[in-house]
Order: C-alpha cells, then structure tokens, then sequence
C-alpha cells in the first residue's frame, strides 16, 4: 500500500460526505434533523426530565414495536442493559460466562459486575462475531453437563451458565447455530445488539433472536438518547421483572417506599427517551443512508488492490452501523490510520482485544486465531448519515 492508494480513498470519503479541504470528517456523528427539539420542549414544560415521564413509556412501546419484541425496557445505559440481562440470566458469581474477544470492553465488564469470570471464544470472519463452530468445538473438548443439567468446565468445575454474542458493527451473527449449541449445552445466550438497532437475521431484528437482547443509544450509535440503553425480549414476563428490578424494585404504592428485592437505578430519564423517539422516526432513513454509504464503499474498494470492505453476512440486513476495511497486515493498517487522521479523516483500529487487558490477561481461551488477526488488520472508516435531511 501507498501513499497516493491512502490520498484516493481520503478523497473518495470526503467527496460522499461533501467535505471540503481542510474539513474533519468523523467517523459517526449523531443526526438530529427531526422533532428532538419539540419532544424535548415538551420534556421541560411538563417537568416530568427524570425516570417517569411519557416518553419513557413510549419509547419502551415504539422501539418493541419496530423490533418485534415481545417487551422492551430502557435502561440509563447498554451496560445497564448487559450487566440488567445478565442477572436476568441468573448469572452468579464464580461461574464462567462465554464471549468473544473482538468485542466492545462493556460486553467483559458487564461479566465482571455479576462476579463471573469470561471465556474467550474466536470469532467468524464473515460476521465478526463469535463463531458457533469454534463455540462448539471447545465445548466438546472442555466441558460436560451435570446430572442437575448445569453445563460445567471441566478443568476448572465452574459453571458455564451463558455466552453473549456481540453483533459486530451491526453485523449479526450466526444465531441459529448459536442458539441451537447454547438450547443443547443448557447455556443462556445473550444478544449484546449494542451497535445492531436496525439490523435483521433472515427477517428478525437483532437481540430478538435469544431470550433477552441489548441495545446502546449512545451518542455514537445509530440513532442516540445522548446516553441510553434497552433490554428486548422474546417473554413478556421477564420484561415485567426487568422493569421492576431497575427501578430499584419499588413495590408501586402513592406514597410507601417498599421495595422487594435487591435493585438497581437503571431506568432511563424521559428526557433521554424523548431524543430516543425522534431518533426512531428517523431510523429507516438513516439506515438507507448508511446503507448506501457501505454500497458506495464496497463498489471502491473493488478497484483499490490489497483492501478488502467488510459487507454484511448472508441473509441478514446490516444497518452498517461502523464500516470496516481490512489492510494486508498491520504494518499497512498503522501507515493507514496516520495517513487519514493526518488529513482530516477519523479512523480507529477495532478495540483492543480482550485477552490483551490486564484485567482478563489469565482468562481462558481457544487460541483466538481469527481475532488476533483481523484485530491486526482491521480499520474504521466514516460511517455516519450523510444526508442531514429527508
């Protein structure tokens, strides 16, 4: 790779953001080109800007709507909504939680709330997300489940009692596979849709494919409440119990404070919930926005020799939240992310890997071959709407 390969592609971004010289072009900016300001004129004239107001309920009914949960609960953040959806799970301390280590640290910080402790599985490359055959092969090899129908590591004894799936940069992964393992191993799989909102697997939203799936709404995301989360589910139930347990398990009462269990202020200010409900009714534009960007991207890339754009999997619909190319090592990705950020194009390697953080260093692993090298490879490149309007 060369430097006239890294001015072409700098000014083929700047040309679909309509960027002059000299112009930042961010990797993802939120867009407010609706009614945000209305809604949130409503927020302060009624008063109601903290966790009880109108568009909490709204948003909680509009986003099951879009997504076809059977429930949906905000949360004040997507690690409330993790860490809310792990307990929900009944995650306990001591036990072993399975992930993947191309992941968001939120996902593995989540884990470490509830006292549990990660296993790092590899990834797909053709999702980004964890891979179920790399899922089943170490649980073949590592674990087994007992007469009480607990699934067990069998080198450590410690249960194994979920796994989150992470949807790479909106990329779902391979559910069926996913949950067809996890159903046979007794283990509760979580959709961690953080970055997904918008994205289908064959025709069903993400984090709606497991029992409990998990939004973010931060201001990087897709659509954003300024900070925010939700928690979807496939049973009504368990949305009931989610929303009493975040809102610091009141029992309703006028005026008494009982509450019935231990609980947590996780619940989402109206306010927040009023941005969220002007960004929904905007969602299906901004993803056709973003969807043609990646279209207009994967044509590009197929003349730029030695750089290949990450396309969504078969048989979903990617809402293309952060696109992503791969260099040819990572000697060509660190020359890459100088060159654009030094002319005024926002890119970023993927996350560190898990492994590679102090706090999970001795966590166990399968090798992580495929994770180690696209995290060697990959790059973020400008992602957000680029049509303010519609």
């Amino acid at each position: 790779m060369t430097n006239n390969d890294f001015c072409e592609i700098t000014q083929f971004i700047r040309h679909n953001y309509n960027a002059a010289d000299g112009q930042t072009v961010a990797l993802h900016s939120p867009t407010f080109a609706g009614n945000e300001k209305k809604y949130l004129e409503e927020c302060i004239d009624t008063t109601f800007v903290s966790s009880v107001g109108a568009f909490v309920d709204r948003f909680e009914s509009e986003m099951a709507r879009y997504t076809g949960a059977a429930g949906a609960v905000v949360t004040v953040n997507g690690t409330a909504a993790l860490h809310m959806a792990l307990i929900l799970s009944d995650v306990e301390r001591g036990d072993e939680v399975i992930t993947q280590p191309l992941t968001f640290i939120a996902t593995c910080n989540a884990i470490a709330y509830t006292g549990a402790s990660p296993v790092f599985i590899d990834i797909d490359r053709s999702t980004l997300g964890l891979s179920p055959d790399a899922l089943e092969a170490w649980l073949e090899a590592n674990a087994d489940v007992d007469n009480n129908g607990n699934c067990r590591n069998k080198t450590t004894g410690a249960r194994i009692s979920a796994a989150v799936v992470m949807h790479t940069f909106g990329h779902p992964a391979r559910l069926d596979r996913l949950v067809d393992i996890c159903e046979r191993w007794h283990i509760k799989l979580i959709e961690d849709a953080a970055e997904s909102v918008g994205s289908l697997y064959h025709g069903r939203h993400t984090g709606t494919i497991a029992p409990i799936g998990a939004l973010s709404f931060n201001g990087n995301k897709t659509i954003t409440t300024g900070g925010g989360g939700m928690l979807l589910f496939s049973d009504e139930t368990m949305a009931r119990r989610a929303k009493h347990l975040t809102t610091q398990a009141k029992v309703p009462h006028r005026w008494e404070f009982i509450h019935d269990s231990i609980g947590y202020n996780y619940r989402m200010p109206n306010i927040n919930a009023a941005l969220g409900c002007a960004q929904l009714e905007q969602l299906p534009n901004f993803i056709a926005d973003k969807r043609r960007t990646a279209e207009a991207y994967r044509r590009f890339f197929e003349n730029i020799d030695g750089i290949e754009f990450v396309t969504e999997p078969e048989g979903t619909r990617s809402n293309y939240w952060l696109n992503a190319i791969l260099l040819p090592d990572r000697t060509a990705r660190d020359s890459f992310l100088e060159y654009t950020n030094n002319h005024g194009i926002q890119t970023r390697p993927v996350w560190e890997l898990m492994p590679n953080l102090r706090m999970w260093e001795s966590a166990a692993t399968d090798g992580i071959r495929v994770s180690r090298d696209i995290a060697d490879r990959l790059v973020n490149i400008p992602s957000g709407v680029t049509a303010p309007r519609y």
